[in-house]
């Protein structure tokens, strides 16, 4: 066979194959098994190996209470227990063995439909539990898990300041000194035992300034300080702590969406760009890192909220900050 001949069967086989039977190479981003049902503007949240993606909509705005569940090892999703209430832009972690889901709001118009609410599913009894409520009601922000405590940042306006700790255990809240920056979808992480913040916007759509502020808040001193922004304002983005890095992907703006793919290193306290995400995404709040791979389910694929998808992405990394 010519040799153009076999570089185009070889393709051709390649392309016939699943997304999820390509090898994922180191440094490069990769596909797995699909959505259910597409989706942005939702919340993830991680524990024992799965994803579970919450509410959020599809490209007709529509917000859901659909709840989808990625086993990572298997590369299969199933449907999980629907949300008692619709819910998009919530915020959502695991811990111990349970996934909460906390704030978000109930349409895609925001304004009043901005929420307080708590809910705790426990996998193994498939039903959901509210729990204590959220000090204020907030959608947009961020959850970050440190020492089986959950704490939560920012929001849309007029919340954007909100900080504010939730004990699983006790079923309890605490306000926590406010966020420096008030700012909306946003990332973090927690790193060496302190909370870090970054990006986000100012206002509540996605055409409202930027910011690249990166705050850092530690429950010992109960004080914000100041760390590395990020190379350049952006919103919209998704983050995840993978061999001691704090990965930064995608986002939008009213200018059009960000490739962009950097990592911070809180030994140096800077950041590195990395090569682009081949398909940017937004709307994802929340991420897995497992078994070596950054996991990047769902998200949308246009600027605005009418373009859910149906991609799952992920990605190796090979840098270190361990």
């Amino acid at each position: 066979m010519p040799r153009l001949a076999r570089r185009f069967a070889i393709l051709a086989f390649c392309c016939a194959l699943p997304l999820s039977a390509l090898a994922q190479e180191p440094g490069e981003w990769a596909h797995r098994a699909e959505l259910l049902a597409p989706n942005s503007e939702f919340a993830v949240a991680e524990t024992d190996g799965r994803l579970y993606i919450l509410g959020g909509y599809p490209a007709s705005r529509e917000t859901v209470t659909t709840v989808q569940v990625y086993d990572a090892a298997a590369d299969t999703w199933e449907y999980g227990p629907d949300l008692p209430v619709p819910n998009n832009h919530g915020m959502a972690v695991g811990v111990n063995g349970k996934v909460y889901l906390i704030g978000g709001q109930t349409s895609a118009a925001g304004g009043d439909s901005y929420v307080d609410t708590v809910y705790e599913l426990d996998p193994a009894v498939g039903e959901w539990v509210e729990k204590a409520k959220m000090p204020t009601r907030r959608s947009a922000g961020v959850a970050i898990v440190h020492d089986g405590l959950i704490y939560v940042a920012g929001g849309r306006p007029p919340q954007g300041h909100d900080f504010a700790v939730y004990d699983p255990e006790a079923d309890t809240w605490e306000t926590l000194p406010d966020l420096p920056s008030q700012r909306n979808h946003i990332g973090g992480a927690a790193i060496d035992g302190r909370i870090h913040v970054i990006g986000g916007r100012l206002e509540g759509g996605f055409r409202s300034d930027q910011t690249a502020a990166h705050e850092v808040f530690d429950p010992a001193t109960r004080q914000w300080t100041v760390a590395a922004p990020m190379l350049r304002p952006r919103s919209g983005i998704n983050a995840v702590l993978a061999g001691g890095c704090m990965h930064a992907w995608g986002g939008e703006s009213g200018a059009g969406m960000f490739p962009d793919h950097d990592y911070y290193d809180p030994r140096s306290d800077s950041w590195t760009k990395l090569a682009d995400m081949p398909l940017p995404v937004h709307g994802v709040t929340g991420s897995a890192f497992l078994d070596g791979l950054i996991h990047a389910p769902g998200g949308g694929t246009e600027v605005g909220g009418s373009s859910g998808s149906l991609h799952n992405q992920i990605y190796r990394p090979t840098v270190s900050c361990e």
